[in-house]
């Protein structure tokens, strides 16, 4: 009996792991079918189409700041500094017990101006509203507000406010390039049927930062950032770019993504209780749409719009996965009326499947399957020679993928400007089936546990580091505290 179970579930762990290369391999044949068309428009051709167009929508920037006085200014200069015709910046102050409003109020000319309050979608008690009574500062607008305890409580309450039709969700310490927002509207104004656009993120971790721009593009020298890089890539190049293709995305990046703020509002708002709050937007805007039988496209694009600096710590990077880890538990529970359900299309019969199956259920299968080898292990039932020629083949598609990504990059985006910068990605690659990803399995599960177990969650700062600033050149923090559940 024991021996017919083991046999079951080894059967079962191949299958899985067939299933799974084959969908990476179908992802990449559909991420290069579909960023094919984006060769056809480049960045000039996308200015100049926007800039004389009549049609451009306006843009709002929702960023949260939390205690973020070190580099407050430059990052808000620096998001005033964007090439777009139309367009603010909403910095929303979530309760920071720093110095940050104050510098904001010093620097930019802030005045308390009167506001009629309405409440759109619920978040923490509003404090005061400020707008600068400098003209070069007229884009500027900023709230302050009681602390909500997340993140997307604060995205909430700049929805409050803005009145454009879009907005973009970011991270005050992200670094935008200057056209960012001209790639990201381009999509909308080429289709009306797009409810929000995902650009493509990379690692602020080793470069160099000077009043809130990037000069010096690279990547960082600490494995783990590098690890974290290389992930991104995969993440945005491959797997959101080959979802898009087929209309099948299961999220927007939370530090930097474009959205339609009718749908956003009308779905209900950032729900400040998920902790993924970009996955579970994404899935209750789509699950609107479909009840109330209105189109919709999330659409992937490659162009690199944002950088945005990741743990450089075990402990930093074991707390932000974890939280991810208990996100995605907390979505799938939350939202298990969708699985399986064609009502909501694509998202009930494509994305929330995979999710479940090859997200979610990933790190138990694996660390089932390492308890069962050690099992076969002590008592002799491995197949040694076996055992090594299907690990080697793994491990090869596992580096080959990575490959494709890296060369990927190279040639489409080329997010850096020197081949050594690409050899440092290549050579992580070969470690990361052995460092980074036992990691993530761990961390994954651990959040899996602290949510069925019911353990209260804890808002916490946490300092990130590696970013090198041009005025001292040395490794500074590129955000004095960011907010982080554990």
């Amino acid at each position: 009996m024991w021996e017919s179970i083991l046999i079951f579930f080894g059967s079962i762990v191949f299958l899985y792991s067939m299933l799974l290369m084959a969908s990476y391999v179908m992802l990449l044949i559909f991420s290069y079918q579909y960023s094919s068309r984006y060769k056809q428009w480049s960045a000039d051709y996308i200015r100049h189409m926007m800039q004389s167009s009549p049609y451009v929508p306006g843009i709002s920037i929702v960023a949260p700041a939390y205690n973020e006085e070190r580099t407050i200014i430059d990052n808000v200069q620096s998001l005033l500094r964007m090439d777009y015709p139309n367009f603010e910046v909403c910095i929303v102050n979530d309760g920071s017990k720093d110095r940050t409003l104050e510098l904001l109020i010093n620097t930019f000319d802030l005045v308390e101006v009167p506001f009629e309050y309405v409440e759109k979608v619920h978040c923490a008690p509003f404090r005061r509203l400020f707008r600068s009574a400098n003209n070069k500062y007229a884009r500027l607008v900023v709230v302050d507000k009681v602390n909500g305890g997340t993140k997307a409580d604060a995205v909430n309450a700049g929805l409050n406010v803005i009145t454009n039709p879009y907005f973009i969700n970011t991270d005050v310490d992200c670094i935008l390039s200057r056209d960012a927002l001209y790639h990201c509207v381009f999509p909308v104004v080429s289709d009306g049927t797009i409810i929000a656009v995902s650009g493509t993120m990379s690692m602020s971790n080793g470069s160099t930062i000077k009043d809130g721009e990037l000069v010096k593009v690279r990547p960082s020298s600490r494995p783990l950032p590098l690890f974290q890089d290389l992930e991104y890539k995969r993440s945005f190049l491959v797997g959101k770019m080959g979802w898009s293709k087929i209309n099948a995305m299961n999220n927007v990046s939370g530090g930097y993504g474009l959205f339609s703020t009718e749908v956003v509002i009308n779905a209900g708002g950032y729900s400040s209780t998920s902790f993924a709050e970009d996955m579970d937007m994404i899935t209750r805007m789509v699950a609107y749409c479909c009840d109330f039988h209105r189109p919709y496209r999330v659409v992937q694009i490659p162009h690199n719009c944002c950088w945005t600096e990741g743990p450089s710590t075990l402990r930093m990077l074991f707390r932000q996965r974890i939280r991810w880890g208990r996100g995605l538990i907390q979505l799938m529970w939350e939202h298990r009326r969708l699985l399986f359900n064609r009502k909501y299309k694509r998202l009930g019969l494509i994305t929330l499947p995979y999710t479940f199956v090859f997200e979610f259920l990933a790190p138990v299968i694996e660390a089932g399957g390492l308890v069962f080898m050690v099992y076969l292990a002590f008592t002799g039932g491995i197949n040694w020679h076996t055992f090594f020629v299907t690990f080697f083949a793994i491990y090869t598609f596992s580096f080959m993928l990575s490959t494709f990504v890296v060369f990927y990059d190279f040639i489409l985006g080329k997010s850096y400007t020197r081949t050594v910068s690409y050899l440092k990605l290549l050579t992580a690659s070969l470690f990361e089936p052995f460092i980074y990803h036992p990691i993530i399995v761990v961390s994954s599960l651990i959040g899996y546990y602290n949510f069925i177990t019911g353990r209260k969650a804890v808002w916490k700062a946490m300092e990130r580091r590696g970013v090198k600033h041009a005025e001292d050149a040395k490794p500074q923090g590129a955000a004095a505290q960011e907010g982080g559940i554990n």
